[in-house]
């Protein structure tokens, strides 16, 4: 149960984002209507292999890290420099890249947090940071090894455990902070990013914790991409800035990007008291289940309850609904009626941040969280890119025998969907996320001095 008076604002954020060397140059690129998707020359090594060959992706350069081989027959590192001296060798030796870039966002947001060493170091300081990948750079090359090559495990080096392993990002980012709070990974899919610092809010709200670093990653990795392309889900036949396209009626796929997206979160008061400076307060979060038996397939009844839930636990009257909109098929229609069911056909703008930079699976969430943020500081709704024509038809599932919400084309809600970015008061946006196995996550979010 909640304890009564106690709230949550965000006081910190920082991340890893394609084409980006860091949050504000994210923010300048977002804001002036730029898209972080390319080519992708891994994908492009394979092309009778590979359907899609776009990305929003994060070279080791980029982020001011380069990557140490340990012979040169591997192509896997056995460990990163990092180049600004950010993250000691000790905490690299046991990170794969994602892990990196969620240590890199963690002393990001503290530092903006502004916590004190004995404040980060507390009992009362929690870490609640996961992935939707499994570690596959560093288990298919020392996999390789010892199958294939006929090298002994010592070849794989002695971290092939602890760079792998499901807990990773949260395990490095608390060795490098030393919290002695909670320290915990809540993995969902797609939704694992909003998931976490869902967990991670109940566990202030709750009393259980005063201050949380939070947030999802998903390293760069073929391994994820490859899998996702044999599904024939990811986008192609665009150029790469004009491939991540949701609600346009010629989607045909997502884009598959990597990233991540850290935030601090701190009990209200607390940080009112010390005048932290507070980026937004969480008004509430709710997460469900689809409940339908269906791993893919989106529940329409799964996320109006999910509406349901949120609003049972605060008042919601977003000027903005940061949506999933990952440019599938049925997904980005059947979400956008389940918005407009609930809130109504006008007072509020729909903002899909994945047609700028791709789906970032389990980074998705946070990293969305944080273009939200950036929405309420800079008071302009992201644009939806690509959304060049909307369907003037209904989709098939409208059209089935007990369809019980919207029977209007896409085209209908044109005037909720703007391709520029638009300026106005947003006091409240509440971001949703939703992943596979009917997992789903909706979080409000206001200003301060709302």
């Amino acid at each position: 149960m909640s304890v009564a008076g106690r709230r949550v604002a965000v006081v910190g954020m920082g991340g890893a984002f394609p084409t980006c060397t860091g949050l504000d140059e994210f923010d300048k690129k977002l804001f002036t209507g730029q898209s972080l998707i390319r080519e992708w020359p891994k994908a492009l090594q394979y092309p009778k292999q590979i359907r899609s060959t776009v990305a929003g992706y994060i070279t080791e350069p980029e982020m001011n890290l380069e990557a140490i081989h340990p012979v040169p027959e591997t192509e896997w590192p056995e460990t990163y420099v990092d180049h600004l001296g950010r993250i000691p060798d000790l905490n690299l030796a046991t990170a794969d890249l994602g892990c990196v870039w969620a240590m890199i966002g963690a002393l990001e947001s503290i530092e903006m947090a502004g916590w004190t060493k004995e404040e980060t170091e507390s009992e009362q300081t929690g870490v609640v940071v996961a992935s939707g990948g499994g570690g596959n750079v560093v288990s298919r090359h020392a996999w390789h090894a010892f199958y294939e090559l006929g090298k002994k495990t010592r070849m794989a080096g002695s971290h092939t455990v602890d760079r792998a392993m499901s807990y990773r990002e949260a395990a490095n980012v608390s060795c490098l902070i030393r919290n002695k709070g909670v320290c915990e990974s809540i993995i969902s899919a797609c939704a694992t990013g909003l998931g976490n610092i869902g967990y991670a809010y109940r566990l202030i709200k709750f009393g259980l914790q005063d201050r949380a670093i939070c947030g999802g990653v998903e390293g760069t990795a073929l391994e994820t991409f490859i899998g996702f392309d044999a599904m024939q889900v990811l986008s192609k036949g665009f150029a790469p800035e004009q491939s991540s396209r949701p609600f346009d009626v010629k989607r045909n796929g997502f884009v598959c990007s990597f990233g991540a997206g850290i935030v601090a979160l701190e009990e209200y008061e607390m940080a009112k008291a010390r005048g932290a400076n507070i980026l937004g307060i969480i008004d509430g979060y709710f997460n469900n289940s689809d409940g339908d038996g269906n791993m893919f397939y989106p529940s329409y009844d799964g996320q109006r309850r999910l509406w349901k839930g949120l609003m049972a636990d605060a008042e919601i009257k977003p000027e903005v609904v940061k949506v999933h909109g990952t440019a599938t098929p049925v997904g980005d229609i059947l979400e956008l009626i389940s918005v407009v069911d609930t809130l109504g056909e006008d007072g509020y703008h729909i903002a899909a941040p994945k047609a700028q930079f791709g789906h970032m699976l389990g980074a998705a969430g946070s990293v969305e969280f944080i273009a939200t943020l950036l929405m309420l500081k800079n008071q302009k709704v992201l644009p939806c890119i690509n959304s060049d024509e909307l369907n003037t038809e209904p989709e098939n599932f409208q059209k089935k025998d007990g369809w019980q919400g919207s029977d209007k084309p896409a085209a209908a809600y044109r005037h909720l969907i703007s391709q520029e970015i638009v300026e106005k008061e947003i006091n409240q946006i509440v971001c949703l996320n939703y992943g596979f196995g009917g997992t789903n996550s909706a979080m409000a979010v206001s200003r301060d001095d709302r």
